[in-house]
This record gives C-alpha cells, sequence and structure tokens, in this order.
C-alpha cells in the first residue's frame, strides 16, 4: 500500500498544471474593470497584434522599480500594434495600497497610457499562472487567437534601467514585429508574491 501512495504522489508531481499557460498556448479572452470603471476585454483592441499583458500592482517596490519601463513599453509598441495590458492581481485587504481607489491615483499621478485592469476574483491571475509582480506575458495573434510567446521579467535588471544587458519583452516583441524566433522566450519573473484572496 505504501508503495502505491509513494508512485501516486510521484506520478501527481509529473502531472502538468492545468489553467497555467505555457509558451504556445492559445489564450482565452477575458473581461476586467479599468480603473475608468469600464470593462475591457483583447477583443476591443481591433487593430492589435498582440499584447504586453503586465500583472503588476501599487505597492511592490519590483513594480514601482520597473513603472517607467512599462509605460515606454506602451509608447514605444502600442502604435506598433503591441499596447501594455496592465492588470493588478492582489486582494486589497490584505495589501491595502492596491485597492482600486489607490489604483486611480497612481495611474493618473504617473500618467499611464494604458489600461490598468482589477482581478478581483483572481481567475485571470490564475489562468496566466502570473506568480509576481511583475510577470509579463506576450501574446501574438494568429488568425482569431492570441499565442503566448513569451513569459518573464521585463529585463535583467531591476535596480538600474541604465545598466540593462537584456531587455526581454523588448527583443520578444521586436523578433514579433520582424517575424524572428524569440530568442529567449522564457525568464524567471522576479517581484513580489501575489497576495490572494484568503475566501
Amino acid at each position: 500500500m505504501k508503495h502505491l501512495l509513494s508512485l501516486f504522489f510521484v506520478l501527481t508531481l509529473s502531472l502538468p498544471v492545468f489553467g497555467q499557460y505555457q509558451l504556445g498556448d492559445k489564450t482565452t479572452d477575458f473581461k476586467l474593470k479599468n480603473i475608468d470603471g469600464k470593462m475591457v476585454s483583447l477583443k476591443n483592441y481591433k487593430d492589435a497584434k498582440g499584447f504586453i499583458l503586465v500583472f503588476t500592482c501599487n505597492h511592490c517596490p519590483y513594480s514601482q522599480a520597473y513603472e517607467q519601463r512599462i509605460i515606454a513599453l506602451d509608447k514605444k509598441y502600442a502604435i506598433l500594434g503591441y499596447p501594455v495590458i496592465a492588470i493588478n492581481p492582489n486582494d486589497p485587504k490584505l495589501q491595502p495600497e492596491d485597492s482600486f481607489e489607490k489604483m486611480k491615483e497612481r495611474a493618473t499621478n504617473y500618467q499611464y497610457t494604458f489600461p490598468y485592469l482589477v482581478d478581483a476574483s483572481h481567475n485571470v491571475t490564475r489562468t496566466y499562472g502570473a506568480t509576481r509582480t511583475p510577470h509579463v506575458f506576450v501574446l501574438q495573434k494568429e488568425g482569431t487567437q492570441f499565442i503566448v510567446k513569451y513569459i518573464g521579467a521585463i529585463d535583467d535588471n531591476t535596480e538600474k534601467p541604465e545598466a540593462v544587458e537584456t531587455p526581454y519583452v523588448e527583443r520578444a516583441v521586436n523578433a514579433l514585429l520582424s517575424g524572428s524566433a524569440i530568442a529567449i522566450p522564457l525568464t524567471k519573473a522576479i517581484g513580489c508574491t501575489i497576495k490572494w484572496r484568503k475566501s
């Protein structure tokens, strides 16, 4: 009996985790509330070639360190068909700084050029498999589907933007725009853990 339980445990650990996107997966659309009160879906972007989807928040020092770089990504790539969509996955009861009102304040103060959505149910966050803030998923439109092409960090230097050697997201989107293969499609997201709702 002990042997069977051990075998079951090993097999369970080796099974894939369903509900979390991997590279090459087709995504399903979502509908989340933006800071302006309107609901936002991928289908709202008729001319998009893809998206830079960033799970981020207000309070996390890593998210704050990358804030201007996220804004810069949208300014650079939205006009090329790859806009940024930011999603706050955190429960404001656990982290009040990530409340909807605080999201609106921060987006106004820092002049966000992209939607800043709230995932109150965590459903979208769990589906994508985001675990950190920030955590990036680059999607590319193929036919009527959006395919996951890059997952991970924005670049390789959180603290010093001027010392970045490998801008992962920029290189990924540039590759997609040129029809080339992404050299580094998967990296480790470095940031704060997501504050999951407990009930």
